[in-house]
């Protein structure tokens, strides 16, 4: 029997369909080890930066499976994802299946889509591990949690307890930022646009009926004088003398983008189906589990040649012969790997795939890139028709082709644009992509035109509008600040930590995001500029082609970065305040000034007298109940214990939070929603209900000393094959356990097991 792993199930599920009974087919769910959360332990760095792993929390029996399917096979083959993390992941399997066995026994091969013939011809292929792609991914997981690590504790000490930065997500914020201080410095200017309705004259029209359009000013003046002085011209002085003064019409061709990549996909699936670049990448790996299409973690926009072969049939069987225009696209990306494809469907033949309304929109989204890239260019007629008064002084000198000598009684152009489709093209497979036809009248140069109304709307100047996530995106890929694997995660890290909000589609600095902005930005500039993360990826890149060695690389990074964070740590003040408070409002609790201070939600106003008051207002100048003695004493450490109000409504606790997370127990709470189930593990409490920021779940009573939650009530039972909790189900599986790592949590993972 020969062991083929991959990392996810679903994967997995796809694959053994296509091999025999000699193969079995087993999934890792993804790293089995990884850096223990105590940077003391994590990175031995006097040793040259070498990492200590361990298994992964709730591996250990997916490990322990692995390694004795391993003892039995005859041949070991390590199938994950052929970038840096799937590279990484096959070489931690392979040294926790290396029991001394013969290494030949353990092969690697790599496959860029999932159907039955990549499969095959990669098993005819093997060959070793990458040790330069793996060492590129250990050094970006080394080097994230270096500066991760020192940069966030000193963000605690000086700034507030919890906070976090990044060596990639901070620069995101940055930027996020540097926006959002353009919007606030933004001074708005008023400017006017006017609008002229006409119809065409019938008597200039070789018999046609009279045609109605609208006409807008070329120019938005700032002036309302200048407004009141072409109102009056145009609407009242001549308002019989409006005529065509130029006709333009011009065949413009419009070329079909690049096949997708990453970066590029994530911001189509945002701007046309209102995705997410994390749900895309999601959806995107569902698809590809499943053999529809291509991997989609990729910076290459080059297409196979057994893939061109399908498009081409595809494009001259659904278009036409006409249709079809072989190309090649540049790679923007210069370490993009040219071995690798563009993301493309797996059968071209097949033009919708997925098992929802999600998966079906993407895929087709794809399908239709793939297919618009190879045919020919779109042809479109731009026309224009300007307009202005017949005024004797203007005549000649106000056409867009010619400066204007402007007299008093001179006017702007009026012009409207449109464009048609005179040959669809690509927009035939993509037309999505196409705009609207807009078709302009038809008129003659010079003829007459009836002025039904003239008038203006005053506007203002609108600031720089915030980033998208598909802005945010295009602009990271711009700067060539991370990489295709990591653009969809730097998001929703920042939205994880509370840095960002998502209003609308716009990504949003919160208060705790740009005060951590402001402290990096502040102290460490070159560690979160441009220029320094994308030299940074570049010599990442460097590592994985062989080009830089993975200790002198960090050693040069890290020596002069951790002297630098040491001494700000000693010579930079704690930031207690961000500032005095506006006058007006005053501490409610004794009339003192108040500060600008940061807390877990934001920022509010607390009094200046601190800690001997504690009287605080929301930043809006709302008051803030603070915590109030209750006249007891908390019984792990002596505190005093205070009355607070939490999300979900007042409880005591200790006053030295969060030195001591004493929390006093509401006995009569507990007992009426405690469920009678007693705790496994402690077997002191019993499971009660509780509620939390995603709805119910259950908890054990000797919270904090124990912290058993499972998120189902439990049924009393115990699992026959792990011993954790069982918890309702559903109708058809009444229920299962609460260890997630158990195969009886998913009662589908139990066919097969004995």
């Amino acid at each position: 029997m020969k062991l083929l792993i991959v990392e996810s199930p679903a994967k997995a599920k796809t694959i053994s369909k296509y091999l025999g009974d000699e193969y079995d087919v087993k999934a890792s769910v993804g790293h089995v080890r990884d850096l223990p959360k105590s940077n003391k332990k994590a990175i031995d760095i006097e040793g040259g930066f070498i990492p200590h792993y361990e298994i992964s929390k709730g591996k250990e029996k997916v490990v322990a499976e692995l390694k004795h399917l391993a003892k039995k096979a005859e041949k070991i083959i390590l199938a994950t994802d052929e970038d840096r993390e799937g590279e990484a992941i096959a070489w931690h399997i392979g040294e926790l299946l290396d029991l001394g066995l013969d290494k030949t026994k353990i092969q690697r091969v790599t496959y860029n889509e999932i159907t039955k013939e990549a499969i095959l011809e990669a098993l005819e292929n093997p060959r070793e591990i990458d040790q330069n792609l793996r060492r590129a991914q250990e050094a970006r997981r080394v080097l994230d949690r270096l500066v991760g690590y020192d940069l966030s504790g000193l963000i605690w000490k000086k700034v507030r307890y919890g906070l976090s930065a990044g060596r990639v997500q901070s620069p995101a914020l940055r930027i996020i930022m540097e926006r959002e201080r353009e919007i606030r410095a933004f001074k708005p200017e008023k400017f006017w646009v006017i609008n002229a309705d006409v119809e065409s004259s019938p008597s200039n029209t070789s018999g046609l009926r009279a045609q109605r359009f609208s006409l807008v000013c070329s120019e938005e003046p700032r002036d309302e004088k200048e407004v009141k002085r072409i109102l009056k011209i145009g609407g009242e002085i001549h308002k019989d003398d409006w005529k065509i003064v130029d006709l333009s019409e011009t065949e413009v061709k419009r070329a079909p983008r690049a096949p997708f990549i990453t970066s590029t996909l994530q911001q189509t699936a945002s701007s046309r189906l209102g995705f997410a670049p994390s749900r895309t990448m999601g959806i995107a790996q569902k698809l590809y589990e499943s053999g529809h299409i291509t991997y989609m973690r990729t910076d290459s926009t080059n297409l196979s040649k057994l893939a061109l072969g399908q498009i081409f049939e595809i494009i001259e069987k659904k278009y036409g012969k006409e249709y079809l225009s072989p190309r090649t696209y540049a790679v923007k990306s210069k370490n993009a790997q040219e071995a690798h494809e563009a993301i493309r469907p797996s059968h071209m033949s097949v033009e919708t795939a997925g098992l929802n309304d999600e998966q079906h929109k993407l895929y087709r989204l794809i399908w239709q890139r793939t297919a618009a890239s190879q045919m020919a260019e779109a042809k479109m007629l731009r026309s224009k028709i300007t307009a202005n008064v017949n005024n004797k002084e203007c005549r000649g000198q106000t056409s867009a082709k010619q400066p204007m000598q402007r007299s008093d009684l001179c006017i702007p152009d009026f012009a409207i644009t449109g464009q048609r489709v005179l040959f669809p093209g690509w927009l035939s497979a993509d037309p999505e992509a196409s705009g609207e036809d807009v078709v302009l009248p038809k008129v003659k140069l010079g003829e007459k035109l009836n002025l039904l109304k003239i008038d203006s709307e005053g506007k203002e100047t609108q600031p720089p509008p915030r980033y998208s996530e598909a802005g945010l995106v295009k602009e990271l890929e711009k700067r060539g600040i991370g990489r295709p694997s990591t653009y969809a995660s730097i998001i929703k890290t920042l939205d994880d930590r509370g840095y960002v909000e998502k209003i609308n589609k716009a990504l949003v600095p919160t208060d705790t995001g740009d005060v951590v902005s402001t402290f990096l930005e502040n102290h460490f500039t070159n560690y979160i500029s441009d220029s320094f993360t994308a030299e940074m990826e570049d010599e990442l890149d460097d590592i994985a082609s062989g080009k830089r060695e993975y200790a002198k690389t960090l050693k040069d990074f890290y020596t002069p970065f951790t002297k630098e964070v040491k001494s700000k740590d000693k010579t930079m003040e704690k930031i207690t305040n961000l500032g005095a408070a506006p006058d007006e409002f005053k501490c409610p609790v004794c009339g003192a000034a108040m500060i600008i201070k940061l807390g877990k939600n934001g920022k509010f106003m607390s009094c200046g007298t601190f800690p001997k008051c504690a009287g605080a207002r929301t930043i809006e100048g709302k008051e803030i109940e603070g915590p109030k003695l209750t006249g007891e004493k908390c019984p792990l450490d002596d505190g005093d214990l205070v009355l607070r109000q939490g999300k979900f409504g007042a409880f005591i606790s200790c006053a030295n939070y969060p030195k001591c997370k004493y929390i006093k127990k509401d006995k009569e709470l507990e007992k009426q929603n405690s469920t009678g189930v007693e705790c496994p593990v402690c077997k002191k409490g019993f499971m009660v209900e509780r509620k939390g920021k995603f709805g119910l779940f259950f908890s054990c009573s000797n919270y904090p000393q124990c912290k058993t939650a499972i998120k189902a009530k439990p049924t009393g039972n115990l699992c026959p094959m792990c011993g954790s909790l069982m918890m309702e189900g559903t109708k058809t599986i009444p229920e299962r356990c609460s260890s997630k790592v158990c195969p009886n949590h998913n009662p589908h993972k139990l066919a097969g097991v004995k």
